[in-house]
């Protein structure tokens, strides 16, 4: 999407942040949770300090407001331990959250994806997994809230490229046949649930491995890519 003066406003914000997400990931975000027309809840999967959390909450501002479940043990469990040591990020978290003035909107549950899931029984419109990148955590989080979202709702990974997200997204979302409208955006792969895909929105999920392999001929690539990109969101939520 093109910079405007929110954009602007909300980059000058999480630069302060630390986090993993670039700028043209963290605008997906914005505009994915501003789209969200209220028929579930918004759910993140990994929070750390907040980043992601400030472009998910200022794009449910600029929509319908609705509420953002930021999913975090705020421990350095996982991938944050073996890098940091022991951690503990929800201070900062909730100090940044309220200087993006989202904490109205941001519902923060300090527990495990898994710990959450278990009494969560809001329905979902959009989530964003983000935790823990080894194969058997993305894969658990999968599990876990794939039942929770609704027909033409969205689930999105980040970093789904790496070794742990790529092999679900590629065995369970990308051969699925309750997806469409799969793309990615810088590292995050976004999808639309549905109950059942069609033939042509099939081809176009498969042709997503085309876009990503680095070994292909240009010509299938291209091939590929005007495929993914005949299909779009604004063709209806599916069911």
């Amino acid at each position: 999407m093109p910079a405007t003066p929110e954009i602007d406003a909300i980059k000058r914000l999480v630069d302060t942040v630390p986090g993993w997400l670039r700028d043209e990931e963290g605008k997906l975000l914005y505009v994915l949770a501003r789209n969200c027309v209220g028929r579930g809840v918004i759910v993140e999967i990994g929070s750390f300090k907040g980043k992601s959390t400030i472009w998910l909450g200022r794009g449910s501002k600029a929509g319908k407001r609705v509420s953002v479940y930021a999913i975090d043990p705020h421990d350095g469990s996982g991938e944050l331990k073996e890098m940091y040591g022991a951690v503990w990020s929800f201070d900062d978290f909730t100090v940044n959250i309220a200087a993006a003035n989202v904490d109205e909107i941001v519902v923060p549950l300090v527990q495990t994806s898994e710990q959450a899931a278990r009494s969560f029984e809001k329905p979902v419109e959009l989530v964003f997994i983000d935790g823990d990148h080894e194969y058997p955590r993305v894969l658990l989080d999968f599990q876990l809230w794939f039942p929770k979202v609704i027909a033409g709702g969205i689930m999105a990974f980040h970093d789904a490229d790496a070794p742990g997200p790529w092999k679900v997204v590629k065995d369970l979302v990308i051969k699925s046949a309750h997806f469409r409208n799969i793309r990615f955006v810088d590292s995050i792969l976004v999808a639309q649930k549905v109950s059942q895909n069609s033939l042509i929105d099939r081809l176009r999920n498969r042709c997503t491995i085309i876009l990503r392999s680095r070994y292909l001929p240009d010509l299938l690539r291209a091939v590929g890519r005007r495929l993914v990109e005949r299909g779009s969101y604004g063709s209806g939520s599916g069911g």
